[in-house]
C-alpha cells in the first residue's frame, strides 16, 4: 500500500474515493478514529492508502480534477 492524499478535509476525502471507485481503483482510509479520538474531525490528518500497482493512476486521476498539490506526497 502506498500514500496517495493526506489531508484533514473529510470531503476532498469522500470526493477522491468517489473517483477511484470510478476507475475500478481501491483505497482504503486511514486514520478515521485517531481523529475522533482527538476530539475534532479537523484536528489530525487522515491518510487515503492505494495499492502500489494503482498509485500512478490513482495520482494522476487526483491531479487531473485539481486536487491541492500540498495534499498530494511524492
Amino acid at each position: 500500500m502506498r500514500l496517495l492524499l493526506r489531508t484533514t478535509d473529510p470531503t476532498l476525502i469522500a470526493f477522491a474515493q468517489a473517483l477511484l471507485s470510478g476507475e475500478g481503483i481501491a483505497a482504503f482510509e486511514m486514520d478515521v478514529h485517531m481523529s475522533i479520538l482527538g476530539g475534532s474531525s479537523f484536528l489530525l490528518p487522515r491518510r487515503l492508502m492505494v495499492a502500489d500497482r494503482d498509485h500512478f493512476i490513482a495520482r494522476a486521476v487526483l491531479v487531473d480534477n485539481d486536487f491541492p498539490p500540498d495534499c498530494l506526497p511524492q
